[in-house]
């Protein structure tokens, strides 16, 4: 066959452009099933025995204060409307309190302690603390680098401040594989928006940033559809699958012949919205559970929209998903916040509880990592009637999926200011949750544009006083 020397030269760029930053892709698109339609996972064997075989965040999005949840400090009511130490807070990042006369605040709800542990945390969150005290590690030391929202929520999702970067999960998801046929590896769910104007949250937050894009998670809607779109356009199911095949077979020829790894994403997706079709409705029917699930979760008592994604988490993981992410906004509380945090612990308090303890009675709990927290804490110093961002001290807890129960991890200062003892900061998160998966952070690696990334960057140590 003779062909023009202006298409040769085309031919030619091309394939020299689809080349470059391949050498990473094209071992793993070996690793597609496409009979089993999913993806098999980057990582050809652990890099050390998983404890995990699955991650449920429950991300507090806006900033729980520690001071008032989780961290008690009696000087904060010993010193309470004085001027705070200006060896604290000089030359620290402030976001609105800049300027102004910083004064201590003390929680204005009463601590209690919980469990044989003796836990101490807020009367405001009484079933996390009686249920889940002796069974969670209480981290009262983490640190994160961003102190506004958008870009604290891409270092809590990525571990880069500027969006663009692969989120957690899309990390997971590269490197393990997919377990279920029929269901997303990485799911997301926002809570319906409580009174008032919650920060607005991007998706670039579960985005696959330079991955290919079906390591994205997957966002389900609040209510009975979780997905738009999903349900059968009106044709024969076996009519439907003969298409699904045949545009399948098309992405496959034009991805042998581009090496293009978004050709092969398309098939995946197109087969894996054919299934939903199946197998999603009766998933995301929860009315069929027992009553005493729903009354255990809280489904049916006021806002109900967290509690209602935390059943279906717990039906998701059961089915196969391996990541997901709750995110239950209303905690930027620079205002009011004695009349706000009664009101959101009490939408979120019951079901985060509920889902540990469903998960274990189960048989679940033992291999399914729960996180809770948000991107950063509260300051405590007073503004106003509230609180501003806080970035270097702050508090998650952690359960289940190889974590030693019972426990509180670091410690903050007197004021609950700075991190003393133990840091956790946001790439040790992230290390520890690659290494309960049975992944070595720094060994977890994509090359994009000429250069070998990580979600940890060149940071990141394994916190392994709080493994069991």
């Amino acid at each position: 066959m003779q062909i023009s020397r202006r298409s040769f030269l085309k031919f030619s760029a091309a394939s020299a452009a689809t080349g470059i930053g391949m050498t990473s892709v094209l071992p793993a698109l070996a690793n597609i099933n496409l009979n089993q339609g999913k993806w098999l996972g980057a990582l050809p064997q652990y890099h050390a025995t998983p404890r995990a075989k699955r991650v449920i965040w429950l991300y507090m999005a806006g900033g729980p204060s520690h001071v008032d949840l989780f961290d008690f400090k009696p000087d904060l009511i010993k010193y309470h409307d004085t001027a705070m130490p200006e060896s604290l807070t000089k030359g620290q990042q402030l976001a609105q309190l800049q300027g102004k006369e910083l004064k201590v605040r003390a929680p204005s709800f009463e601590y209690k302690r919980y469990g044989q542990s003796g836990l101490n945390m807020s009367s405001l969150l009484p079933n996390i603390g009686e249920n889940l005290a002796d069974k969670m590690c209480l981290i009262n030391s983490m640190k994160t680098e961003q102190i506004n929202h958008a870009t604290a929520h891409n270092f809590m999702n990525t571990g880069h401040g500027v969006a663009g970067r692969p989120c957690v999960g899309s990390w997971v998801d590269y490197a393990l594989g997919a377990d279920a046929h029929d269901l997303p590896p990485y799911v997301v769910m926002v809570s319906k928006e409580l009174a008032g104007s919650p920060q607005p949250l991007a998706a670039s937050q579960w985005h696959s940033g330079f991955l290919p894009s079906r390591f994205q998670g997957i966002e389900f809607q609040s209510g009975a559809v979780p997905v738009h779109y999903l349900q059968n356009p009106g044709t024969a199911r076996e009519h439907q699958q003969q298409v699904v095949e045949y545009i399948k077979q098309m992405n496959k020829i034009s991805s042998e012949r581009l090496r293009d790894p978004e050709e092969l994403t398309r098939s995946l997706q197109y087969e894996m919205a054919f299934k939903m079709q199946k197998s999603l409705p009766q998933l995301a029917n929860i009315d069929d559970e027992p009553d005493y699930i729903k009354d255990m979760y809280g489904i049916g008592k006021g806002n109900d929209s967290f509690a209602r994604n935390c059943l279906l988490a717990r039906k998701m993981v059961e089915g196969g998903s391996r990541f997901i992410q709750l995110y239950h906004r209303g905690w930027d509380h620079h205002s009011n916040i004695d009349g706000q945090l009664p009101n959101i612990c009490k939408t979120v308090d019951q079901a985060s509880a509920a889902l540990v303890l469903d998960l274990e009675q189960r048989g679940l709990l033992e291999d399914t990592l729960v996180i809770w927290g948000g991107e950063f804490g509260r300051t405590p110093m007073s503004q106003g009637s509230g609180r501003d961002h806080h970035i270097n001290c702050f508090s998650m807890w952690m359960a289940g999926g190889g974590i030693k129960p019972g426990m509180v991890y670091g410690k903050s200062d007197d004021l609950g200011y700075s991190v003393v003892d133990k840091q956790m900061h946001v790439h040790d998160l992230h290390a520890t949750l690659l290494y309960l998966l049975g992944i070595d952070h720094a060994r977890l690696t994509y090359r994009s544009q000429g250069r070998d990334f990580r979600l940890t960057d060149v940071h990141g140590h394994v916190a392994t006083k709080i493994l069991a």
